[in-house]
């Protein structure tokens, strides 16, 4: 039975080897000035390409945060008319019964303009949550490659993916956590507050410091599990795109080539993104309407039907955002020439041990 079920383990793209690589010596821990393969590889190539900063530096890291900014900032204003019909789905979904007629509702109500409501916080907030993400994503993945070595980091960069995408993303949902109060509130509110000069200090006098952070632990539920699917979905599906599907090595693509490589695995895990962040979404939406619950009270209240409410318009809405986020953050490293390490490779001192060379 271990015999038929190993072999689809190991298909698993989140799998992970079940053994240590046992070295001949003592291991080598990677010091400060030791850099890892990507680095190396990066600079070898640097000979066919001027890079404007080096792999891993201050400003390599600054420039991911700008482009950060730009791909979330961009995308989640862009796409503020389905997300307020999605956010009233879920908290009125008597009134909002679907998409269509949650357009229809709101237009009429509140005129097309109304379709525009809770841009700003929308745009100030993931502007801050992209610098965070984006930027600390980078920062984790080269800090925790190095903790585990060049062979390890390969062996286990799915968890790799993982644990640098969480830790980046604990950081970006608490800038993001003032913002994302204030919108659903403009949103889902009638009433309450039509700009967000009018919410915040609404909001302040009504429950304090309070109110702009009640919500970051079902943040922390919806955006950690949504945000680890993004980052290592993506990682892995451009690593088989170009190893299953795209027909010349990555070197031998244009940048254009490169960037619809880009679009097509960002919009396949945006896809899973969506379906495994749509309950935390759910109860989100609903404790930040709401005042005096807990998102135990809400979850317990809405159900398990009553959290997939909403579901196709958020995978419409996630899997068009998070494939132009990805185009739009590889875009920006392609403008400002920085290092883009290609689909992960084995290492040849691994090739050696597992008797995949001579």
């Amino acid at each position: 039975m271990f015999s038929s079920i190993a072999p689809l383990a190991r298909l698993n793209p989140f799998y992970a080897p079940h053994f240590q690589l046992v070295q001949d010596g003592p291991r080598k821990r990677a010091g400060p000035a030791e850099a890892p393969t990507t680095r190396r590889s990066l600079a070898a190539a640097s000979a066919a390409e001027e890079y404007s900063c080096e792999y891993g530096s201050l400003k390599f890291y600054a420039l991911c945060g700008v482009g950060g900014v730009l791909s979330c900032g961009l995308t989640h204003t862009a796409v503020v008319p389905l997300d307020l019909v999605k956010c009233r789905m879920q908290v009125d979904p008597q009134k909002y019964k679907s998409i269509f007629n949650g357009f229809s509702v709101t237009v009429k109500e509140d005129g097309v303009r109304g379709l525009a409501k809770g841009w700003a916080p929308t745009f100030i907030g993931y502007s801050m949550q992209g610098l965070c993400k984006f930027g600390f994503y980078e920062v984790f993945k080269i800090l925790y490659g190095n903790m585990l070595g060049e062979e390890n980091a390969y062996l286990w960069r799915t968890s790799l993916y993982l644990a640098a995408s969480a830790s980046a993303e604990f950081f970006a949902d608490i800038a993001l956590a003032p913002m994302e109060a204030a919108k659903v509130r403009i949103q889902t509110q009638p009433g309450y507050a039509n700009t967000l000069r009018e919410a915040v200090p609404k909001m302040f006098g009504e429950e304090g410091i309070w109110a702009f952070y009640k919500g970051v632990a079902p943040l922390w539920m919806r955006q950690i599990p949504y945000t680890m699917m993004k980052f290592a979905c993506f990682e892995r599906t451009v690593e088989a795109l170009y190893k299953y599907v795209v027909p010349k090595p990555r070197s031998e693509c244009t940048k254009g080539e490169q960037l619809v490589v880009t679009f097509v695995a960002g919009y396949i895990a945006g896809v899973f993104c969506a379906i495994v962040s749509h309950p935390a979404d759910s109860v989100v939406s609903v404790l930040n309407k709401e005042k005096g619950s807990s998102a135990s009270q809400v979850l317990m209240r809405l159900g398990f039907k009553g959290v997939w409410k909403g579901l196709f318009a958020r995978i419409i809405m996630i899997g068009t955002l998070t494939a132009l986020q990805w185009f739009i953050y590889d875009s920006v490293k392609v403008y400002f020439r920085l290092p883009r390490p290609p689909p992960p490779e084995m290492p040849e001192s691994l090739k050696k041990k597992l008797g995949l060379t001579e």
